[in-house]
């Protein structure tokens, strides 16, 4: 046996004593997961907020957002090789700077934007897109569907993930339909190919393609939420880097692809003023593909998006539990299916409260802003871990790398506006009073966590 297989054996076998989490997840199912994550409802409905950013080139915004996501990728992909944790940011964070009040904060930054996602994400199920199938009440419907989630992450890892292929199946599906119906409509000679280089007059083209690159990003968060399962990996410091920049590229190319397809069939004008853009190229190709069955679509890749969120929210509060920085009840674990169901059962319950009492628009924004404190922590984190030596092998960033990503990340916090500065500090204080809470009355302790 040579020495790497020699680490390689060690370090899965260190893992498997030290978590009580199953090993389940293969290479291909966190590709998967990944992919899966990334290619969710952002891309169904902010083609058209891009196309009016930059107008008819939106294929350029979504490769330079595309740039931007690799570069905190490759982050990611160092720190979860080296440190394969549940906890993900929050984790990094603690070891970085050595202080429980900084990590608790990233963690809870992290698990804000999660749940605040799928909170969004359930609103946007239960609106327009369902409403087409059943005339429901949008809160009640969006409740209903947080349970339903919760009941499959709950279940086992394995069956939520086995739920994800199918699901990202048919999210990639409706990506390539509506690139098949570009071609079709240029085969005809109905297209419009010169739009794909045109840009908006309103400004330059370097400020209309940052402007418009600030929107696509949205499109390209998720593959953060991969951090949080490093413990249920096999063979992680192997698969993942592959999996992460694999899933990345493959969402980026079907994004160019479906930017050059939208282009090529609508104007930019037309785009902007459909809430379904996508819908508008089933409309103008007219090859008999009905509305209903991209509404359907679109219900399927929204709810993907929030069972892998809800994943990554469940286990990142596990994680944080067990490093002492919430709750020890968090961490207790179902002794059967070996899955993290107080976690799973205080995040569902927060994702109700902010479905029933926030906006699809106002929660989005907010995930925004929540994630670029966390790219800036872990990318920052990156650098200062440089001096701590481990004995075993993995991924290893470039040092510019990692300056770049923050650099990036600071460009992007520039634009958000101070509305949603104030939503997000509002989120972030709560955080800090909560943390305060469990360390006044010792409650933040760290422990194993029990399977009850």
């Amino acid at each position: 046996m040579t020495d790497k297989q020699v680490a390689e054996t060690g370090d899965i076998a260190d893992d498997r004593e030290t978590t009580p989490l199953r090993r389940a997840i293969t290479g291909k199912l966190l590709f998967l997961f990944i992919l899966g994550d990334v290619l969710g409802a952002g891309i169904y409905a902010l083609v058209g907020e891009v196309a009016g950013e930059v107008g008819g080139a939106i294929w350029v915004p979504l490769a330079l957002a595309l740039a931007m996501a690799m570069l905190t990728a490759a982050s990611y992909a160092e720190l979860v090789t080296k440190y394969p944790r549940a906890g993900g940011a929050a984790v990094f964070a603690r070891r970085a700077y050595g202080h429980p009040l900084i990590s608790f904060l990233v963690g809870f930054c992290m698990l804000a934007a999660g749940v605040t996602s799928a909170a969004g994400l359930a609103l946007a199920f239960a609106g327009d897109y369902l409403q087409v199938f059943l005339d429901v009440p949008t809160t009640l419907a969006a409740l209903v569907f947080l349970v339903v989630i919760a009941a499959l992450n709950a279940r086992g890892i394995t069956e939520s993930l086995r739920a994800n292929v199918v699901m990202t199946v048919v999210e990639v599906s409706g990506l390539v339909l509506i690139i098949v119906l570009a071609a079709i409509v240029l085969g005809r000679g109905d297209g419009e190919p010169h739009r794909v280089i045109e840009f908006t007059e309103d400004t330059t083209p370097a400020l209309a393609v940052l402007g418009a690159a600030l929107l696509a990003y949205y499109s390209f968060v998720g593959f953060e939420t991969s951090a949080n399962m490093a413990e249920e990996v096999r063979d992680v410091r192997r698969v993942y880097p592959k999996a992460l920049f694999g899933a990345l590229l493959t969402a980026g190319v079907v994004y160019v692809l479906v930017g050059l397809a939208v282009s090529v069939v609508a104007p930019p004008e037309r785009l902007v003023e459909s809430s379904g853009p996508l819908l508008e190229v089933v409309s103008i190709a007219d090859v008999g593909v009905p509305d209903k069955l991209f509404s359907l679509i679109a219900l399927i890749a929204v709810a993907n998006g929030a069972l892998l969120t809800m994943i990554m929210s469940s286990r990142l509060t596990f994680g944080m539990s067990r490093e002492g920085l919430l709750p020890a009840t968090l961490g207790r674990v179902l002794p059967g299916r070996q899955t993290p169901w107080a976690a799973i059962l205080a995040t569902t319950a927060v994702a109700m409260v902010l479905s029933a009492t926030g906006t699809v628009a106002a929660l989005a924004e907010t995930v925004v802003l929540l994630l670029l404190f966390v790219f800036i922590s872990t990318n920052v984190a990156v650098l200062v871990l440089r001096r701590d030596r481990t004995d075993t092998d993995h991924f290893r960033a470039p040092t510019i790398v990692p300056v770049l990503a923050v650099i990036t990340c600071i460009v992007l916090m520039t634009q958000q506006s101070a509305d949603t500065w104030l939503r997000a500090g509002i989120l972030i204080a709560v955080g800090l009073a909560l943390y305060l809470l469990a360390r006044a009355t010792g409650s933040g302790g760290k422990t194993a966590p029990r399977a009850e």
